[in-house]
């Protein structure tokens, strides 16, 4: 591996970005289409895009990113996709967390450059399920790495809806593997399980990290078909369920599946608790929580 790795980096980049656009064009779609409930009859929503900054202990240049948010729409209660490209100098904790891993050089040269896209959706009507995606790639010089997945946390569970997200997933991982699914699903299961309420967030998906076969291309495609696999695996759905009708104790039991969401972003999940290590833009890090929620 060159030290810089230049040409991969900025391809990697180029991809979330475009992903993001993507996702971004497909979501405001959603918003013109019809819907039900007290926002039926407003104006469709439309995603604010404001520049993001790390920041570096000495000020120098440190990166950033686009933070795109919508609220309040007629399908989209909140939604965020965020993309990044963040470069700098692990500060100490975070090297400490990244050798614990096996992420080699850390006590020599803690440089790094990482880039991504991350979204989490929540929806107005209950019986359209919240969702999270993500796909990353980490460089070091000493090691890279890709990580990603996406998992679909319904309020109200259809065992149709869990079926077609899970196969539309296994469709696009098959063709890297036919083990591939099997094991990212199980990653995700495991991963997104919240030990202190003993059970999972939601109806799973797929989840990986720290992938480096060597095949820095055969990786990349892999990371590539798990973002490509999210818009066929969660439209459908919400164009379904947008429509069917709702009433408060649907918006109830959303409103509690929401503090369970929130919990587990806060207490678990390693790349809420890496983005605020690194310095990155607290707002973007955490928009992921839910607009409103409720505990029992």
């Amino acid at each position: 591996m060159s030290e810089e790795f230049i040409t991969e980096k900025k391809s990697a980049a180029a991809w979330f970005r475009d992903l993001r656009d993507q996702i971004v064009a497909a979501f405001e779609g959603l918003e013109d289409s019809h819907a039900t409930g007290p926002m039926a009859d407003a104006a469709p929503a439309r995603f604010d895009v404001s520049e993001t900054r790390r920041a570096s202990d000495d000020g120098s240049d440190a990166g950033g990113g686009l933070m795109s948010v919508m609220r309040g729409g007629r399908v989209f209660e909140k939604v965020g996709v965020n993309v990044s490209e963040v470069y700098g100098t692990l500060g100490e904790a975070a090297q400490k967390a990244m050798a614990a891993r096996g992420v080699p050089g850390m006590d020599s040269d803690p440089r790094f450059w990482a880039s991504g896209i991350s979204l989490v959706a929540h929806m107005q009507n209950p019986h359209c399920p919240a969702v999270h995606m993500n796909t990353r790639m980490f460089w070091t010089p000493s090691a890279w790495w890709f990580g990603g997945g996406s998992d679909l946390n319904p309020c109200i569970e259809y065992d149709e809806d869990t079926a077609h997200f899970h196969a539309t997933q296994k469709a696009y991982l098959d063709p890297h593997g036919a083990d591939l699914y099997p094991r990212l699903k199980d990653w995700a299961d495991e991963y997104f399980y919240i030990p202190h309420r003993h059970r999972a967030r939601g109806v799973g998906g797929i989840f990986m990290d720290d992938r480096n076969t060597g095949d820095w291309n055969a990786d990349f495609a892999l990371t590539q078909d798990i973002g490509r696999a999210f818009l066929p695996a969660f439209i459908p759905l919400i164009e379904k369920r947008r429509v069917q009708p709702w009433d408060e104790a649907d918006k109830d039991a959303q409103l509690i599946h929401r503090g369970l969401y929130a919990e587990y972003n806060l207490v678990y999940d390693r790349g809420t608790k890496f983005g605020l290590a690194t310095g990155h833009d607290a707002n973007a890090v955490l928009m992921s929580l839910p607009p409103l929620a409720k505990w029992l």
